[in-house]
């Protein structure tokens, strides 16, 4: 090594610039084209055991080791598998390192430059070398807890990066967040894939924690992490503690769910999908008990909402869509510590003082929509009926009966499933994943900073584990809760093939070994195309037109804006549709509407929006469907009828009712109101 290296590696930093590196695979690592230096710089790998890597005065101290590395081509092989390498170029590392080892230290990667001193030192995103290194093996493993048939079960963390990782143990009546120093703590063997197993001799229903200690590049030091279980089935009260409950145990299977039979179609694009709220459902249904409104037992109650959907399975409806059930970390699950408006009309219908009333509470009341994923695998805990029913197996119990109240009435139950996102990364309170394998989970910018474009912080799937906890989760609420159906949120944030590898993954389950069929499943989702992703660029999407032959939908805004008029980010919701108005009472706002082009766009929504579907549109021509325009692009995508799933009303902007309030001519009387609502 040279001289100036050596010198180098004493001195002390002022902390690292971002994490503009990349380690790609053992021998090779990237760094952005945009920050390449002159030919005569060269690139240096630093490792600390104990962090606190800086630089002062263009010299690195409390590095414990360092590398040279060379300028080299990425392999084609490795940059066609990710696009990301388009923006980089390669580092090649020829010195034989401890690849394991040097993962679990903190690094950095600084430009070294002929006078001695260093510059642009940074630190390094990892997610490619450990797939590289330890995915393939990963994958096969099952994550979460095993139940044995003595009592004893089998703990299973995929930490490839950590130190050293205990799981910790409470008995079940240890309350919702009992004292770690009343923890028996056992320690996990770290195994060549990366994952901690540890093996606990009585695991039924017991509490527990994981204890990780890890370096996190967003302090710059190794911390000692108290999380959950991100592969949780069950949970305490506030998710606090991860509760080791068995799916299988006959306690949390209610009869009517185990005996309801899975409804199903006779082909996919037959279902009529109906959008609902756990809590809303019930929330103001008097024939519902006070205490079971909001929750999830309320389905099973011969109520108004109930009676409602038996009349819309009679009228064809075959599918209830729910929104998130998955554990929420922006709901209050304690009934006791939560705080409703109270009853609103006391004032005037065009008072400011509802709002206020409403703002005073929005943290802790009830009100959600549920997409702030915390744990995947287990159910949300404020739509159990008590608090008592929100801790372990009782919620996942109360779920089941939910479905199976659905089930029973000939309907089937999808679920919104929303792997684009967490609540929370880094050190939050509400971050699992980030806190485990710090820096893998979320997809990440070229300075290290998480994306967030989807109004959270974005989880890249297209990383191989991250990946396979999205499968692993669909899998199990398929097998284990019998849900039909899977809606998947900001779909395009997902690629194609990871949408077909859950496809692939749920064709597998059968009614002789998983009680259910698997190919009955469906998967639909939004297909939109935006943020980091947007037109392919890290991979191919998920997204409208990318999706012919998997039999996956995507849900189209064509027929959508034709209907209602106008579009979800029009500057005035106004505008006019063939739904509302347009071409038959004009509601004197001025906006230009063009009904020919809503009709033409609704009757190639009508005929699933396919490419190549031929109509005569409104101006008498003999068109195709990629030949109708949409927003400047052509308004069929769609190679086969199963890729589309058409609507004109769900939870996101206003209700087609609400729209129509907006768009109809003000002194339309109630009942032509209703027939356009109809209609």
């Amino acid at each position: 090594m040279a001289a100036w290296l050596d010198l180098v590696v004493y001195g002390a930093l002022r902390g690292l610039r971002g994490e503009r590196a990349l380690w790609v695979r053992p021998d090779l690592f990237a760094w952005p084209n945009d920050r390449l230096p002159g030919d005569e710089a060269t690139f240096v790998l630093y490792a600390a055991r104990s962090a606190g890597l800086e630089l002062s005065r263009g010299i690195v101290l409390h590095s414990d080791s360092a590398y040279l590395l060379r300028r080299c081509e990425i392999p084609a092989e490795v940059a066609e598998q990710h696009r990301v390498l388009e923006w980089y170029s390669g580092l090649g590392l020829d010195d034989p390192v401890d690849v394991e080892d040097l993962l679990t230290q903190e690094l950095a990667v600084g430009i070294a430059h002929p006078d001695g001193h260093v510059s642009d030192l940074t630190g390094i995103q990892t997610p490619l070398v450990l797939d590289a290194v330890f995915a393939a093996q990963a994958r096969s493993r099952r994550f979460g807890v095993t139940h044995h048939s003595d009592g004893s079960g089998v703990f299973t963390l995929w930490a490839p990066t950590a130190r050293s990782v205990e799981v910790l143990v409470w008995p079940p009546d240890a309350g919702p967040a009992p004292p770690v120093a009343e923890a028996m703590p056992y320690p996990a063997e770290r195994h060549s894939d990366g994952s901690w197993v540890a093996r606990v001799p009585d695991v039924a229903d017991v509490r527990y924690l994981y204890r990780v200690d890890v370096y996190a590049p967003t302090t710059e030091r190794f911390e000692r992490n108290l999380v959950t279980d991100p592969y949780s089935v069950a949970l305490t009260l506030g998710s606090a503690r991860s509760v080791a409950a068995d799916p299988a145990d006959q306690r949390w299977r209610p009869d009517a769910w185990s005996r309801a039979p899975q409804p199903r179609l006779e082909h996919p694009v037959d279902a009529a999908i109906y959008e609902l709220h756990v809590r809303d459902f019930s929330m103001a249904d008097e024939l519902v008990p006070e205490h079971l409104r909001g929750s999830y037992l309320a389905f099973d109650v011969d109520g108004y909402g109930r009676r409602h959907l038996r009349t819309l399975g009679a009228a064809g409806l075959n599918t209830v869509q729910l929104l998130p059930v998955f554990d929420s970390a922006a709901i209050t699950d304690d009934k006791d510590a939560r705080r409703e408006p109270g009853d609103l009309s006391r004032f005037a219908a065009d008072s400011p003082y509802q709002q206020r009333v409403v703002a005073k509470v929005k943290a802790i009341d009830g009100y959600n929509w549920g997409y702030d994923p915390f744990h995947w695998l287990a159910p949300e805990g404020s739509y159990a009926s008590t608090n008592e029913a929100a801790d372990g197996g009782h919620r996942m119990a109360e779920l089941r009966t939910m479905i199976g109240a659905i089930h029973a009435l000939g309907l089937r139950v999808t679920v919104d499933q929303v792997f684009n996102h967490t609540h929370a990364a880094g050190q939050w309170p509400a971050s699992v994943l980030d806190k485990i394998v710090p820096g893998y989970y979320h997809r990440r910018d070229a300075e290290g900073g998480v994306y967030q474009t989807t109004c959270c912080d974005n989880i890249a799937t297209e990383h191989a584990m991250a990946e396979q906890i999205m499968i692993d989760a669909c899998v199990f609420w398929a097998r284990e809760h019998k849900v039909d159906g899977f809606r998947f949120d900001l779909m395009g944030f997902h690629s194609r093939q990871t949408m077909e590898r859950v496809r692939s993954a749920l064709d597998t389950l059968t009614v002789e070994r998983d009680g259910i069929d698997g190919r009955q499943v469906s998967m639909y989702g939004e297909g939109w195309d935006f943020g980091e992703v947007a037109g392919d660029r890290l991979f191919v999407q998920a997204a409208q037109g990318r999706l012919a032959g998997t039999g996956i939908a995507t849900f189209t805004d064509r027929l959508r804006d034709a209907v209602r008029g106008g579009g979800a980010f029009d500057p005035d919701p106004r505008r006019q549709g063939f739904g509302s108005g347009a071409g038959t009472r004009d509601n004197g706002v001025r906006l230009a509407n063009s009904l020919g082009d809503d009709t033409d766009l609704l009757q190639l929504g009508l005929a699933a929006n396919l490419r190549g579907f031929t109509m005569v549109d409104h101006r008498g021509q003999r068109v195709s469907g990629v030949d109708v325009p949409y927003r400047g692009i052509p308004a069929a995508y769609a190679e086969e009828p199963d890729e589309i799933l058409s609507y004109v009303d769900a939870h996101d902007n206003e209700t087609l009712w609400d729209a129509l309030t907006m768009k109809l001519d003000p002194a339309l009387p109630m009942a032509e109101r209703v027939r356009h609502n109809t209609l």
